[in-house]
C-alpha cells in the first residue's frame, strides 16, 4: 500500500465506496450504546465532519483573513501585501484550475492538510518582514500558499457539497462560514487588544506569533478528517468517492465536466468578482482611513457580519417550502439588492478621498479615523461591516448553485477548483491595480461592474440549467463512471429493496428500468 493510501484510508476493502441506501434494520443493529460509541458516531457524522472542516478554516483561512481584514497585511505601506497576494492569487488561480484532479487523485484527507501547511508559512513571512524588510519572502510565501490553498479549498468544497443532503447543502456552507469567520473574528480581536493602546501603524512580534501558532494547529486539525467512504448521510445514503484513478483520468474528466456541463461557464463572470472586491475594501478603503486599531474592529464587525449573514441566508437557499429553483431566484434577488445597496454607499464615500490623499510616512490619510469620537466612526465602520454582509451572500449563492450541479464528490472538487481558480484570477488582477496605484474611483467602479455583470450573465443557469434535485446519470466526469453510479444503485436496492429519491426521479424522466 502507498503512504497516500495509508495517509487517507478512503479506499480501504471495509468499504465499498458506492452510494446507495443503508437499510433501516442495519441502521437499528450499528447504533452505538457506550459513552464512547455514541462519541465516535458523533464524530463520524457528516456534519460533524464538515463542522471539522470548518474549523480547520477558522485556524487557516480565518487567520489569513484576519490578517487581511485591517489592510496591508498589518504593515504601514500595503505595498508589500498587494504584491504578495497579486502573487497568491495569481498562482492559485492557476493552480486550482486543475486541483481538483490532485483532490480525486490523493485523497480528501491528504489534500486537505498539505493545503492547511501553506498558511503558517505565509504568517511566518510578515513576522520576518517585521525585522528584515525582505520583501521577497513575502511574495515567494504568497506563491507557495496560493498553490497550498488551491489545494485546502478544493477538499473543503468537495466536503461541504457532498456530505449533507440536497436540501442541507445551504445549511452547510453557513455551518462552514460560521465556523470559518469566527476564526477571523477571534484573530481581529486579538490584533485590536494588542494595538489598541498602541500608536504605532504595524502590527507587533506578538500578534504575528499567536497567528503563527494558532495556523500550525490548523494543519494539525486538517489530519483528523475521517475517510469519506466512511460518510452516510441522514437518509441512509453512503457518500461516493471514486477508487484510486489515474492522471489522465483525472484530466480527462476536467475536460469532460466543461463539455458536457457548459452552463458552468455562465458562472465564470461571477466567480471572477467573488474575490476581486477585496482589493478596494480592505486595501483601498479599510487601510487608508482608518488608524491601526480602527482597522482591527473593522475587520471585526466585517467577519461578524459575514457570520450572521451565512446563517440567515441558508434559511433562503434551504427552504422546506420553496422549490430549488424558487429557492435560487429569491437568492439571486437578495445578492442583487445588497450589491447595489452596499456599492452605492461605498460609491458615497469614495467621492470624499483619492488615492493622492494618502501620506505615504502615514499609510493613511492626514487625518485617519479613530474609534473615538464614535460619531465619526460609525457610519464608515457600518459600511465596512455591510461589506462583510455582502461579502458572505455572494459566496453563499455561488456555493448554492454549484451544489445545484452535482452531488458527485469528484465532479464538485473539479467544481470547487473552477470557482477557486476564476476567483483568485480576479483577486489578482484587482492586487495588481493597486500595485500599479491606479486610482481608487477606477477601483471601486470596475469592481461595481464585474459584480452587476456576474449576476446578469448567471441568469441562464437559474432559467435553465437549476433543477428541483440533481440526476445522478447526468452529472458523470470521469469515463466508466456511469457504470459504477448503475452497479452502486443495483447493490443498493438489491440489499434494500428501496429506490432512492433521486433515482426514482430519473427512471421516471428517463424511462430507465432499476429493476423493481
Amino acid at each position: 500500500m502507498s503512504s497516500t493510501e495509508k495517509f487517507n484510508g478512503e479506499n480501504d476493502a471495509s468499504s465499498d465506496g458506492k452510494e446507495g441506501p443503508i437499510s433501516e434494520h442495519s441502521q437499528q443493529q450499528q447504533q452505538p450504546t457506550t459513552a464512547f460509541g455514541k462519541l465516535k458516531g458523533f464524530y463520524g457524522n457528516p456534519m460533524s465532519q464538515i463542522a471539522l472542516i470548518g474549523f480547520c478554516c477558522f485556524l487557516c483561512p480565518g487567520m489569513f483573513n484576519a490578517l487581511s481584514g485591517i489592510g496591508g497585511g498589518g504593515q504601514l505601506n500595503p505595498r508589500v501585501s498587494s504584491k504578495s497576494n497579486t502573487a497568491l492569487n495569481a498562482v492559485f488561480a492557476g493552480a486550482s484550475s486543475f486541483i481538483g484532479t490532485f483532490h480525486n487523485k490523493l485523497g480528501t484527507r491528504l489534500t486537505l492538510f498539505l493545503g492547511a501547511c501553506g498558511y503558517p508559512l505565509y504568517i511566518a513571512s510578515f513576522l520576518c518582514y517585521n525585522h528584515t524588510q525582505n520583501e521577497g519572502f513575502v511574495i515567494a510565501a504568497g506563491a507557495i500558499l496560493g498553490f497550498c490553498a488551491s489545494l485546502f479549498w478544493s477538499a473543503q468544497g468537495a466536503v461541504m457539497l457532498s456530505y449533507p443532503l440536497e436540501q442541507d447543502k445551504s445549511k452547510a456552507f453557513a455551518l462552514v462560514w460560521v465556523i470559518f469567520n469566527l476564526g477571523a473574528v477571534i484573530g481581529s480581536a486579538i490584533e485590536l487588544g494588542l494595538t489598541y493602546n498602541s500608536t504605532a501603524s504595524t502590527l507587533s512580534d506578538g500578534v504575528y506569533v499567536a497567528f503563527l501558532i494558532l495556523t500550525l494547529l490548523g494543519a494539525c486539525c486538517a489530519s483528523l478528517l475521517k475517510a469519506p467512504s466512511s460518510m452516510i448521510r441522514s437518509d441512509g445514503t453512503r457518500v461516493y468517492v471514486p477508487p484510486h484513478t489515474t492522471w489522465k483520468k483525472e484530466f480527462v474528466g476536467l475536460y469532460r465536466l466543461v463539455r458536457t456541463d457548459y452552463w458552468v461557464i455562465f458562472l465564470f463572470p461571477l466567480f471572477f468578482s467573488s474575490n476581486f472586491f477585496y482589493t478596494w475594501q480592505q486595501q483601498d478603503y479599510n487601510a487608508p482611513l482608518f488608524t491601526l486599531r480602527a482597522r482591527s474592529l473593522n475587520s471585526m464587525l466585517y467577519w461578524m457580519a459575514q457570520m450572521v449573514a451565512a446563517y440567515l441566508f441558508s434559511f433562503v437557499l434551504d427552504s422546506k417550502t420553496l422549490s430549488r429553483p424558487k429557492r435560487i431566484w429569491i437568492g439571486w434577488g437578495v445578492v442583487f439588492t445588497v450589491m447595489w445597496a452596499v456599492w452605492g454607499g461605498s460609491y458615497a464615500k469614495q467621492i470624499q478621498y483619492t488615492r493622492a490623499d494618502v501620506v505615504a510616512s502615514l499609510g493613511s490619510v492626514p487625518d485617519p479615523i479613530d474609534i473615538l469620537p464614535s460619531r465619526r466612526y460609525a457610519g464608515p465602520a457600518l459600511l465596512y461591516a455591510f461589506s462583510g454582509f455582502f461579502d458572505a451572500v455572494w459566496q453563499s449563492f455561488a456555493y448554492a448553485l454549484m451544489g445545484a450541479f452535482s452531488n458527485d464528490m469528484s465532479k464538485l472538487a473539479f467544481l470547487a477548483g473552477f470557482y477557486k481558480s476564476i476567483q483568485s484570477a480576479g483577486g489578482a488582477t484587482g492586487f495588481a491595480m493597486d500595485s500599479a496605484s491606479v486610482p481608487y474611483m477606477t477601483i471601486m467602479a470596475v469592481t461595481w461592474a464585474l459584480c452587476a455583470a456576474g449576476l446578469v450573465i448567471a441568469l441562464p443557469v437559474l432559467m435553465f440549467r437549476v433543477t428541483e434535485s440533481t440526476n445522478p446519470l447526468t452529472e458523470i466526469t470521469a469515463p466508466g463512471r456511469e457504470e459504477e453510479v448503475k452497479k452502486a444503485a443495483e447493490e443498493a436496492i438489491e440489499r434494500t429493496g428501496v429506490v432512492p429519491a433521486q433515482l426514482r426521479q430519473m427512471e421516471k424522466e428517463e424511462g430507465i428500468s432499476l429493476g423493481v
